[in-house]
């Protein structure tokens, strides 16, 4: 499985994105898609995920009610929308793939996401 990430760019504080993660191969392995971010300085984090087949979504704590993500099976895609970005927000994003439920086995290139105060 292939993933390629992108969208992201430069935003003012209260602004919007929206990321894009096409997937490519052996997508009828995937059980689940996320996404993750990772801050200078920081370990990469956990900020969404949905399964494949049902659609069930969980987030970050730091996340919720402000990014919403949704899959479009048809088109082998993700999408993360984030609303109501804060400088806090600012990281690489990264979009990955899982083939079992806690398992993320594929990952795509990061995607900067930069949000100015």
């Amino acid at each position: 499985v292939q993933l390629q990430a992108f969208g992201g760019g430069l935003v003012q504080d209260g602004g919007s994105l929206r990321l894009s993660c096409a997937a490519s191969g052996r997508t009828f392995s995937i059980y689940a898609m996320g996404w993750f971010r990772q801050a200078p300085g920081e370990e990469r984090k956990f900020v969404a995920r949905i399964t494949w087949s049902g659609g069930s979504a969980n987030y970050a704590d730091s996340v919720k009610g402000r990014f919403t993500i949704s899959r479009d099976n048809a088109k082998n895609t993700v999408t993360l929308q984030m609303n109501s970005l804060k400088p806090e927000d600012t990281a690489v994003y990264y979009c990955a793939a899982g083939k079992y439920i806690a398992t993320y086995d594929y990952w795509g290139q990061g995607t900067l996401v930069t949000v100015s105060s």
